[in-house]
C-alpha cells in the first residue's frame, strides 16, 4: 500500500484529518471545492471555516465538550492549537475570530510539504487505497447521490440556523451593559435587557413575522441545538425566557435588578467590533430580520452585517453503515468524518476528523488501530456514531451520558463530571506514548 490518502473536503474534519496524516508522513490529497464552487453559506476561500456560531462552547472540565476539546490538545489537534491561538473573550467559553482562525488552518495545511491541495469539486468516490470523506454537512448534491447510493439509502437530513451579526459601535451602549452570567470569568457579553412591556411586543412580532422559503422545511425537521429562534418562540411565550433569553444570573447596573428578558451578544471576531446575536439562530427574511431585531433596545439601530440564514444538513444513518472508526462496513477503504456522519457540532467533528486521521495513518504505516474506548471523549462519540441508542438515530453533541459512567459514587454532578474527566486523561495521556505519536515529525 502506498503511503497516500485521499481526503474529501476540507472542513473542520477534513482538515484534522489530513494534518494527522500530513505530520505522519503520509502524502495527502486534500480535495476541496471551495473557492470555485461555495455553498448557499460559506463566504471566505478559507478552510475550517465556521459558518454557524464562533464558539466552540465551555472550555470547562466538568463540562464533556471541555473535556473533548482537551483530549484532542493533548493528542495534537490542528483544529484546536489554532483556535486557541485566535481566542477572543467568551467568559468560560472558546469562541475565536472566525477569519483569523481559518485562515491559520489554510496556512498550515497549504505549506505542509506532504499536503496538496486540489481545488476541485468531487462528485464520485476518489480511486485509492484510503479515502476519507470529510465533505460536510453541506455535500454537494452530486456527492450526495453517489454516498446515498452507496450506503443503500435516501440519506437523512436536518435543518441548521445561523444566527445574524451586528457592528458593536451600531448598538446603542445606553440600553446595554457588558458582563457575563453569574459575573463569571470577565465581562465578555454585551447584554441587551428588556422590560415585561418590551419583551411581549418583540414576541408577538417574532412569531408572526415572515420567514425565508426554505424548501422541504418543518418545525420538526430541524436540530434542537440549533432552533430557529422564531420556531423556539411558537412553542409558547415564555420559551425564549428559559432559553437564549433567559435573564438569570444577570444584573442589570442601571436598576441593580434582573431584567425580564436579556439577549446576549458576543464578540465574533479579535478586533472586538462584530457581535453575533447569541442563540439567535433564524431562518426569517432578511427585512423582517432587520425589523423584528431592531425592537430590541440596544438593537435599534443596530448595522446587520450577516443576517441569518437556514441551509440543510446531510447526515448519514451511521449505525450498521459505519464502525468505531468512521469506516465504511464491508468497504474499509472507505471512511467518513465530521457531521455527516451524525456527530454534532464544531468539537465533535474536528474529534471525528482526529479519530479517522489517525486510524487511516495506522492502516498505511501498519500499526494497529488506536483504542479510544468509550471512557474517553473520542472513543465515546464513535462508539456512538457505530451503535446508536434506542430509537431512531439522531446527530449528538458530546454528554457525558454516552461516556462510560464511574464504578463508584461521587457526590455532585460537578464533581463526578470532574471525576470522569480526569479518567479519561489519565488514558489519553497513556495513548499519546503509542506508536501513532512517536512517529509524528
Amino acid at each position: 500500500m502506498s503511503k497516500e490518502a485521499i481526503v474529501v473536503g476540507a472542513g473542520l474534519a477534513g482538515s484534522e484529518a489530513a494534518w494527522q496524516l500530513a505530520t505522519r508522513g503520509i502524502h495527502v490529497k486534500l480535495m476541496e471545492m471551495r473557492p470555485g464552487k461555495s455553498s448557499p453559506v460559506h463566504v471566505s476561500p478559507y478552510f475550517a471555516e465556521l459558518v454557524c456560531s464562533n464558539s466552540l462552547r465551555s472550555d470547562e472540565l466538568a463540562n464533556a465538550v471541555g473535556l473533548l476539546k482537551e483530549e484532542l490538545r493533548r493528542t495534537g489537534s490542528l483544529i484546536m492549537k489554532c483556535a486557541d491561538a485566535h481566542r477572543v473573550a467568551a467568559g468560560g467559553a472558546l469562541a475565536v475570530d472566525r477569519e483569523g482562525f481559518a485562515r491559520a488552518v489554510t496556512e498550515a495545511l497549504r505549506s505542509h510539504p506532504n499536503v496538496e491541495v486540489i481545488e476541485q469539486e468531487v462528485t464520485d468516490f476518489p480511486d485509492g487505497d484510503e479515502v476519507i470523506i470529510a465533505s460536510g454537512p453541506l455535500t454537494s448534491d452530486a456527492l450526495a447521490d453517489r454516498i446515498a447510493a452507496r450506503t443503500g439509502g435516501d440519506g437523512l437530513h436536518f435543518f441548521d440556523a445561523v444566527a445574524p451579526i451586528v457592528t458593536l459601535e451600531s448598538v446603542d451602549q445606553s440600553s446595554a451593559f457588558f458582563a457575563s452570567r453569574y459575573d463569571k470569568g470577565t465581562a465578555d457579553y454585551v447584554n441587551c435587557p428588556m422590560t415585561e412591556e418590551e419583551y411581549l411586543a418583540f414576541w408577538q412580532e417574532l412569531v408572526n413575522a415572515r420567514e425565508a422559503e426554505v424548501h422541504g422545511f418543518v418545525d420538526s425537521g430541524v436540530f434542537e441545538g440549533c432552533m430557529p429562534v422564531e420556531v423556539m418562540a411558537r412553542r409558547g411565550v415564555d420559551t425564549l425566557r428559559y432559553g437564549p433569553m433567559k435573564p438569570v444570573g444577570l444584573k442589570d447596573p442601571r436598576t441593580g435588578e434582573e431584567p425580564y428578558a436579556v439577549v446576549q451578544l458576543r464578540q465574533d471576531n479579535a478586533d472586538g467590533t462584530l457581535y453575533n446575536l447569541v442563540g439567535f439562530q433564524t431562518h426569517l427574511a432578511f427585512g423582517e430580520q432587520k425589523r423584528v431585531f431592531s425592537m430590541i433596545p440596544a438593537l435599534k439601530n443596530a448595522d446587520f452585517v450577516r443576517y441569518g440564514v437556514m441551509h440543510r444538513n446531510t447526515y448519514l444513518n451511521s449505525p450498521g453503515l459505519l464502525d468505531r472508526y468512521y469506516r465504511l462496513i464491508g468497504e474499509e477503504r472507505l471512511s467518513f468524518a465530521g457531521q455527516m456522519t451524525g456527530v454534532e457540532g464544531y468539537v465533535e467533528s474536528c474529534a471525528s476528523g482526529m479519530l479517522v486521521g489517525l486510524e487511516t495513518a495506522a492502516r498505511i504505516l501498519g500499526y494497529e488501530p488506536v483504542n479510544f474506548p468509550q471512557e474517553t471523549a473520542i472513543g465515546a462519540l464513535g462508539l456512538y456514531v457505530s451503535r446508536g441508542s434506542v430509537g431512531e438515530f439522531q446527530p449528538m453533541n458530546i454528554n457525558f451520558g454516552i461516556i462510560t459512567p464511574l464504578d463508584y459514587r461521587v457526590k455532585g454532578k460537578r464533581n463526578k463530571n470532574m471525576e470522569i474527566s480526569q479518567r479519561s486523561l489519565r488514558i489519553i495521556d497513556e495513548l499519546v506514548k503509542g506508536d501513532m505519536w512517536s512517529c509524528v515529525s
